[in-house]
């Protein structure tokens, strides 16, 4: 008699709340998009599992293997998360595709009504789904895109005249207004490579090995850590192919010492005049970053969310990695959502020793400071 009631007791269903699945119905996981479907009575709907609608009784719920054993049940397919074809996020992630090679196509920029109207969306909507998907609004996807039309040109060897109106600038005027912004320098030194921009530079100690700072005359324009001071020296000459490197003078050296003590002590705090090149998304991204108080920790989805695009997870951890203003613009400051480090440009053990160094508050043990005259 045990036996045979264990054997019906190992042969009876789940209930739905009890059943694995249920969980991440309710997390509206999408991952588990494509492996099961449900349906719900009450509504006479099938779902997949990241269906954004409103969540059912699980008493009224059924799940399905298959897409076929949902329609079997003779329920019409989820208007909202249209389980039979592609999702809600696919669908609008492709309009966006074609938002952007539309605005990258045209010889004039179109305005959100032309590329709502082409999508079928009203612009509010196509507006809030567009900044989403790629973190910038399609003004300033466009204004990012014209950018690097004229940085290309003038790499090319264009007149500057020329690069401007290829890239869609309806006047000088307009261009020159953005121009050191966007380019970093003026029109005519970046055409040239950065000729005779003079990038002053220090190598300093720390505890976590050496670190370069250098300057332009905005201000610093990057932040270097490694093993090897020659190989920082190599990378900067890297970055700055044509520009005239300056070792640091006595002054100079002062303002690494600065940021050689808030690497050992973070508490200190750090606030320099930088000078940031990049896209306007990454520049939102840095700028982020900066804003997370030492001792904080937080993922790449909450700085997708602070910067109003939920969906660029992937383009902020783009941005971290092409951040070159190591402790300057934290971001080692950013890990996954599972309190993994996740990657770091100058290597995990030194973003773990920063990390720890700033949610103890403590000093590290005593560094050495030398510059590096060239």
């Amino acid at each position: 008699m045990f036996i045979t009631l264990a054997k019906n007791l190992k042969s009876t269903p789940l209930q739905v709340a009890d059943d694995p699945r249920w969980a991440r119905i309710v997390a509206r996981d999408k991952s588990a998009d494509g492996e099961f479907w449900y349906s719900v009575a009450t509504t006479g709907v099938y779902c997949r599992p990241s269906c954004p609608s409103r969540r059912a009784n699980p008493k009224n719920v059924q799940l399905h293997d298959t897409l076929d054993q949902a329609r079997a049940t003779g329920f019409r397919p989820c208007r909202r998360c249209n389980p039979d074809g592609p999702s809600l996020e696919a669908g609008n992630a492709a309009m966006v595709a074609a938002a952007c090679r539309r605005i990258e196509q045209g010889e004039e920029e179109p305005s959100l009504a032309e590329l709502a109207d082409a999508a079928g969306r009203s612009a509010g909507y196509f507006h809030r789904i567009f900044k989403a998907v790629t973190g910038l609004t399609p003004k300033d996807y466009a204004a990012a895109h014209r950018a690097a039309r004229v940085r290309q040109g003038l790499e090319d060897g264009a007149s500057v005249t020329t690069a401007i109106y290829d890239a869609g600038f309806n006047s000088s005027g307009r261009f020159y207004e953005k121009s050191t912004g966007m380019l970093g320098m003026t029109p005519t030194r970046y055409r040239a490579g950065g000729a005779d921009e003079e990038i002053r530079f220090a190598v300093g100690e720390t505890s976590l090995g050496a670190i370069l700072v250098a300057s332009s005359q905005k201000g610093v324009a990057s932040t270097l850590l490694g093993d090897d001071p020659d190989a920082l020296v190599r990378d900067l000459q890297d970055r700055f192919p044509r520009a005239r490197l300056i070792g640091g003078d006595r002054d100079y050296e002062a303002l690494v010492a600065r940021v050689v003590g808030f690497v050992e002590a973070p508490a200190l705090g750090l606030d320099l005049p930088l000078d940031v090149r990049g896209t306007a998304f990454q520049q939102r991204v840095w700028q982020a970053l900066r804003d997370i108080p030492a001792g904080r920790t937080v993922s790449y989805a909450e700085i997708a969310q602070r910067i109003g695009a939920p969906k660029a997870t992937r383009a902020i951890a783009a941005a971290c990695a092409a951040n070159n203003h190591a402790v300057a613009i934290p971001c080692h400051r950013v890990i996954r959502r599972d309190g993994a480090l996740s990657g770091y440009a100058w290597g995990a053990e030194r973003k773990r020793a920063l990390l720890d160094r700033e949610a103890d508050g403590s000093n590290a043990p005593g560094s050495a400071y030398r510059s590096a005259r060239r």
